[in-house]
């Protein structure tokens, strides 16, 4: 018994960050019950102070080797990814607070279903087994699901969160159904364990084949990549501001976290079979996400849309298969938790339960009337632009580079090109700020403490890994490397 249990490495400390955030969730849950509705923002308050205490811990817990069976692999890829999902949860909640009193949607579940959304994600991209992923993956969606839908008198978010429930559904369907064959092609669902096997028999199994193509889809739906997008702006649309930028940055980090340790970890034997599908996907979603926003009037709309363009260039770099390519991902995703985030809280800031500032001519003047939000904007839109010296355009050059390394010259291409399309739809924004005049000025609210160190730190976050990027990328590059060894 005891040799059985050293095989299973019961590893406590590789998940010492996902059972504090449990029992601060449950904490949260319990006290629940005791707080009033006018005071619900204590628990932000205390779900803050909860991830905050997580941060070190997660960024901390490092240990190559599997653990539970095989089951968990706390590396230092998974505490990157665990750190990006803790900070864009701290940002989440520190814009909801005034955002629900505001909309007087101010209930207590909000808060612990955005901690286990969190956790649900940190579960993900330590998982090295199909089993733990999926888990992983059912528990973040479940709580977006109901996130998406807590505005219950608002017809838009209902609407928004069905079409995501019922194409979330489907598309774990698909994904179980890609599992499952791949556990018929390999006897396995341990990521491991499938390389393993795999990188000694037939890579023209039918099983592998059919796997590889319903993986690539079920995946395809979480990251919002065209054409598996349409859940995405309505979902957008109808969820409070937070938690449509909380589903943008943590929900298409967790997705990507997975989709590299799934394709790297367990196919790297298959790359030329998966390698086309991806260059498709890939350019498509670029093309698609970048035109379409143009024709939004909806700001959320046009952020939506613009997510998936942003899915179309981190595709890129998983297509290129080396450890720049890589590294150039998760790069691209701290830089976007701080970008997209960033736009998300001034846009929380702004927009009133009369529906107010949710489309882009509620801009107009708005640099005359509040100039320090209009800087704020404009700088988090420039970088998701990919404007120098942002951290967006460093993390665009990384992932273009490597695909011209790589030879992809007609997808980088495809990226220049949707990069220039996707200019000018924000640009429209800044012009409406700064090339109009405003009759409301006095109508608008004030910028409370919360807001302002949100948007201080994501500002923050934004120029220095665009002036700095070396210790960011070198980062990213350490906790991939053992991935191509």
């Amino acid at each position: 018994m005891p040799s059985a249990l050293n095989a299973l490495n019961l590893n406590f400390s590789t998940i010492w960050p996902e059972i504090i955030l449990t029992a601060v969730a449950i904490i949260i849950l319990v006290l629940d019950f005791f707080v009033k509705k006018e005071n619900k923002s204590i628990l932000g308050y205390l779900s803050v102070l909860g991830l905050l205490a997580v941060i070190p811990v997660a960024a901390m817990t490092v240990d190559p080797a599997p653990s539970f069976g095989g089951m968990v692999r706390a590396d230092g890829f998974s505490a990157f990814f665990n750190v990006i999902f803790l900070i864009s949860a701290v940002f989440t909640v520190l814009i909801s607070m005034d955002y629900m009193e505001k909309m007087n949607i101010q209930r207590g579940e909000y808060y612990y279903l955005t901690l286990f959304a969190t956790l649900g994600m940190m579960v993900m991209a330590s998982a090295n087994d199909f089993v733990n992923l999926y888990v992983g993956l059912e528990t973040m969606a479940i709580s977006f699901y109901v996130l998406v839908a807590i505005r219950v008198d608002n017809r838009k978010s209902v609407e928004g969160a069905l079409k995501y429930f019922v194409l979330g559904a489907l598309s774990s369907g698909i994904l179980l159904y890609g599992i499952a064959f791949a556990y018929g092609f390999s006897g396995t669902t341990s990521l491991t364990g499938i390389a393993s096997i795999g990188s000694r028999l037939s890579s023209q199994s039918p099983f592998l084949l059919l796997a590889l193509a319903l993986i690539i889809v079920g995946f395809g739906f979480k990251i919002a990549a065209f054409p598996f997008h349409s859940w995405s702006p309505d979902a957008y649309e109808g969820a409070p501001v937070p938690v449509a930028g909380f589903l943008s940055v943590g929900s298409k980090a967790a997705a990507f976290a997975v989709f590299v340790r799934v394709f790297v970890a367990a196919f790297p034997a298959f790359h030329g079979h998966w390698v086309d599908l991806l260059w498709i996907l890939s350019a498509a979603t670029m093309v698609y996400g970048s035109v379409v926003a143009i024709s939004q009037k909806n700001i959320v709309r046009m952020l939506a849309y613009s997510s998936i363009a942003h899915a179309g260039v981190m595709l890129m770099g998983l297509l290129v298969y080396n450890d720049i390519g890589s590294a150039g991902i998760l790069y691209y995703l701290l830089v976007y938790t701080f970008m997209n985030l960033g736009a998300f809280a001034v846009i929380t800031m702004f927009i009133r339960k009369d529906g107010r500032g949710s489309d882009l001519s509620d801009y107009r003047g708005l640099a005359a009337a509040r100039p320090l939000w209009a800087f704020f904007l404009a700088l988090f839109l420039l970088s998701l632009a990919g404007i120098p010296p942002t951290g967006g355009f460093t993390a665009k050059f990384f992932i273009l580079a490597a695909a011209i390394n790589a030879r992809y010259y007609w997808l980088a291409a495809i990226g220049v090109l949707s990069t220039v399309i996707a200019l000018f739809f924000y640009a429209k924004v800044i012009f409406y700020m700064y090339m109009n005049e405003r009759a409301d000025a006095e109508d608008l609210p004030v910028m409370g403490a919360t807001y302002s160190v949100v948007l201080i730190l994501t500002a923050i976050g934004t120029v220095i890994t665009g002036v700095y990027p070396a210790p960011f990328m070198d980062i990213a590059l350490k906790v991939i490397k053992p991935f191509f060894m």
